[in-house]
């Protein structure tokens, strides 16, 4: 691997997905499915099968428990992706994905997850920074369980960084608050979650850049703010890049983000430029939705999409 930087991804609230599709899905009547994909899940472990299709490695690390926790180490095994998962007590989740193609819908029926041991989770945040060194690149991404902090991300951080490695942060609410506090390297908000960050609406691009903009005064280098089918605002302290969005055929938007994470790392691992990192994020996001369920896009359709990418600089 050479001066590549080692991707690990953290999945603290691992999941089954099951996608099913329902055609005219109809809230409290009967529905019959036509179609159902299951796929192992949960932010970091999305991020961790992306940067595989994108030809990179990653290790996946995080909590399982019961028989749907060894089915994901075993499915992550059979990928090909290395993995360190600590098991406890209860059973992994299991979310529940409805893709109505005719009306266009998808509803998300998620579970909570197990409870983790307090004990656990010392032992989970001492393993992580045993697998750290000055070459790691970090991805905290997605839920964690009920039951836990949410500073979880902000200690995290702070521990990744105190090792020298670098660190990308992927959450919403508390979780992006507290996580912020730490000045991770690069946090990539959508423009929802950033709304709720400073409860206000961002009806503008001049006010997205100047919201994305304030996250630097936690120490952050580069915000990566993803706006759906519009694209993605990259920002540091040296330029913004308005990045358009591709028009595809969406099957499913699920994992999108993720697989803007997972190009970004893989091409920041890597030394790419700015401009790189943008035609990898957008083509990479792009493809992702093109797939079904929250399977990894292909290759060969990111390499295409990549050539379609328009971007501009915005003084």
């Amino acid at each position: 691997m050479g001066d590549e930087l080692v991707i690990i991804t953290v999945t603290l609230n691992p999941a089954i997905d099951k996608t099913m599709t329902i055609d005219n899905f109809q809230p409290g009547k009967v529905n019959r499915e036509s179609g159902v994909r299951i796929d192992v899940g949960g932010k970091g472990i999305n991020v961790s099968k992306t940067i595989q299709a994108l030809g990179g490695e990653s290790m996946a690390i995080g909590i399982v428990a019961g028989s749907a926790g060894e089915f994901i180490k075993k499915e992550l095994s059979r990928m090909g992706i290395e993995h360190h998962f600590i098991g406890i007590d209860g059973e992994t989740r299991t979310n529940v994905k409805i893709v109505d193609s005719v009306n266009g819908s998808v509803t998300d029926i998620n579970e909570n997850g197990p409870f983790l041991p307090m004990e656990i989770l010392k032992e989970f945040e001492s393993a992580t920074m045993d697998h750290l060194t000055e070459k790691s690149l970090v991805v905290f991404s997605g839920s964690v369980p009920r039951n836990v902090d949410k500073d979880i991300y902000r200690r995290l951080i702070h521990g990744a960084k105190a090792k020298g490695a670098k660190t990308i942060l992927d959450a919403d609410g508390e979780l992006l608050l507290e996580g912020l506090k730490a000045g991770p390297y690069l946090v990539k908000p959508n423009i929802h979650e950033l709304e709720r960050l400073f409860s206000i609406q961002l009806d503008s691009t001049e006010k997205i850049i100047a919201y994305g903009r304030k996250l630097f005064d936690y120490g952050v280098e580069h915000v990566v703010v993803s706006l759906g089918e519009e694209g993605a605002i990259f920002i540091n302290q040296e330029q913004t890049v308005l990045a358009k969005g591709i028009k595809v055929d969406v099957k499913s938007t699920v994992g999108a983000g993720d697989a803007m994470v997972a190009a970004m790392a893989v091409a920041m691992s890597r030394g790419y430029s700015l401009e790189e990192i943008i035609r990898w994020a957008v083509a990479t996001s792009a493809a992702n939705v093109m797939t079904e369920g929250t399977q990894a896009p292909s290759i060969d359709e990111i390499t295409r999409l990549m050539k379609e990418v328009a971007f501009r600089q915005i003084n």
